[in-house]
């Protein structure tokens, strides 16, 4: 299986509501975050959660995200970031 994305690139969290579980924090959709690891490719949880095989597994990434992007007001000139491993299906390039 190969990585749509790679290390360094630049990538949106997608904002949707679906209506099952999942493992995409609200306050990340819409957020824009750069690729810091490609990780390897995991059954889906949106289909696991419910008695399904999570089939096609899909490329994991970590994402980093920063936090001054997330919180209004977050400690005006720092570069901390949240990272976060994001399923492949809920990212789009940025």
């Amino acid at each position: 299986m190969s990585a749509r994305f790679a290390v360094g690139d630049q990538v949106r969290i997608a904002r949707r509501d679906p209506r099952c579980h999942h493992r995409t924090p609200h306050y990340l959709q819409g957020a824009t975050g750069v690729i810091e690891r490609v990780l390897r490719p995991e059954g889906q949880p949106e289909l696991m959660a419910y008695g399904g095989d999570g089939e096609p597994f899909r490329t994991v990434y970590r994402v980093q995200v920063p936090q001054a992007a997330l919180w209004p007001g977050y400690g005006e000139g720092l570069r901390d970031c949240l990272e976060v491993e994001i399923f492949e299906h809920w990212l789009e390039p940025a």
